[in-house]
């Protein structure tokens, strides 16, 4: 198969060639084997596209909420008759078995369809009355958005921010993750395909530098970033220097609280799709299991056994539910965690290892630790790998006090055969999202996190209020 090239970015509504010669080689983490490439844009590639979606705000703004909503379901079903080409690329790129990347391509046909609705149901202008007059409340975009999205999830993360971006009225420049700019293109063609006008969508690709000249454009007035703790907190200064609004969604450690009387086989599933799920490379990830130490052993059991049964293998077959991790780097990074945990006193009660079966590509044996106690830096730091961490705690309130003892607050859960008393477990974490035997976050509800895993809110009602400033209009009578 010939190699994939790209030298060009997508700006003003055509593919236009680079400024910039540098490139970054896009590697197959199944094969270790490079299939493609994609410009390393610098300052003047962004200057462009910024530039384009600029010029391209004013008719967009002027078209309206219902207008644009249309536009916006165009864009689902474009989306919609491509999810099988998306879906087999960034597994490619990135290594997310095809079962669960076409899981996550049909989920952002459903956002773009809810992102529409909201906007369907929005109003330029409110009237309102005052204490000394009527005004009307003004409801504007916010102007350029620069989307900076990582690679385990590209296009539903992409959709979180261009979704209510575009209903807003706001023009986008988009920066994907370099391991995964590829199915940005089809992004693209697809945009063109649903009609949306030229400059609206914008897509510049490259690696950090790329991202800090969309951070720092001074025309770009919006900045939507899903990725690691430490470049959101530089991402979340550079704004501030130029008072930009900023949403964040990063890193976590969250916890799976399990009750006394929780029901392990039906906590069971919920090891692949809520502790561990697309290989453990989610932030989302419950990666702390906390279990009352009179169940201690029979939770390492159950949860040892649930994550050996979970297959791994070529993510190419749909019946394979982990893949590689994305790259050598990351691979590496897990490892060391995994020596780390081990130096520290825990010890694997499953995998710890590179799976004898897949010497080539970047295969990490799903992990399990046991005698681990929260001052451990497996159980405090991000591993973002299929490692979990089994805790015990001696009572409920040890157990709130473990799992608030993080710098983290992205995720959580709480498992119990008593839902009204998991619940107000529940209350008591402080995280952005937490389920009661659930690992859902559904579109129509706020996701996003507090503490370390960052600042404002995706999906749900108000998801166009970060893309939209408001402006009263004071009247006399």
């Amino acid at each position: 198969m010939a190699a994939i090239k790209h030298d060009s970015h997508y700006i003003d509504g055509v593919f236009q060639a680079a400024r910039s010669a540098e490139r970054i080689s896009v590697v197959n983490p199944a094969t270790e084997e490079a299939f493609a490439s994609i410009v390393d844009g610098d300052a003047a590639d962004v200057d462009a596209a910024v530039r384009a979606a600029e010029a391209a705000g004013g008719e967009w703004a002027a078209l309206g909420f219902v207008k644009r909503a249309e536009y916006l379901r165009r864009l689902a079903d474009a989306y919609e008759a491509r999810i099988d080409e998306i879906s087999e690329l960034v597994t490619r790129q990135n290594g997310t078995p095809i079962s669960v990347s076409r899981a996550m391509q049909s989920q952002v046909v459903l956002n773009y369809r809810y992102f529409a609705s909201l906007a369907e149901n929005m109003t330029e202008e409110e009237p309102i009355q005052t204490s000394v007059g009527d005004a009307l409340v003004r409801r504007d975009p916010v102007g350029v958005v620069g989307a900076i999205t990582p690679w385990n999830g590209p296009q539903p993360l992409l959709a979180w921010k261009i979704g209510p971006a575009l209903a807003a009225g706001c023009t986008v420049v988009i920066k994907p993750a370099p391991e995964t700019s590829l199915d940005s293109f089809l992004f693209a063609e697809i945009a063109a395909q649903a009609g949306i006008p030229a400059g609206v969508v914008n897509v510049v690709t490259g690696g950090r530098e790329t991202g800090s000249a969309l951070v720092e454009h001074p025309l770009v007035r919006k900045i939507a970033f899903t990725g690691s703790t430490v470049a959101g907190k530089a991402i979340a200064e550079a704004c501030g220097r130029d008072l930009k609004r900023v949403t964040l969604e990063l890193g976590g450690k969250s916890a799976a609280i399990l009750l006394e009387d929780v029901d392990l086989e039906a906590f069971k599933p919920f090891v692949a799709t809520a502790c561990s799920p697309n290989t453990g490379q989610i932030c989302r990830s419950l990666t702390r299991v906390l279990a009352p130490r009179s169940r201690y052993d029979e939770v390492v059991d159950a949860v040892g056994a649930a994550m050996s049964e979970i297959p791994i293998g070529d993510p190419t077959d749909p019946a394979n539910l982990f893949g590689p991790l994305v790259s050598e780097r990351q691979r590496e990074r897990v490892e060391s965690y995994l020596e780390l945990g081990r130096r520290e006193g825990a010890k694997a009660v499953v995998g710890g290892g590179r799976p004898e079966a897949y010497p080539r590509g970047y295969y990490v044996e799903p992990t399990v630790f046991r005698d681990v106690t929260n001052d451990m830096r497996i159980a405090r730091e991000e591993i973002f790998g299929p490692v979990l961490v089994v805790i015990p705690y001696e009572d409920e309130a040890e157990a709130i006090a473990i799992a608030n003892d993080s710098e983290y607050g992205l995720g959580g859960g709480v498992f119990s055969q008593d839902r009204e008393h998991a619940t107000e477990v529940a209350r008591r974490i402080v995280t952005g999202t937490i389920g009661v035997n659930s690992a859902s976050f559904p579109m129509e509800a706020p996701f996003g996190g507090v503490k370390n895993s960052g600042m404002g809110r995706e999906l749900g009602p108000g998801s166009l209020d970060p893309y939209l400033e408001q402006k009263t209009i004071f009247r006399s009578v």
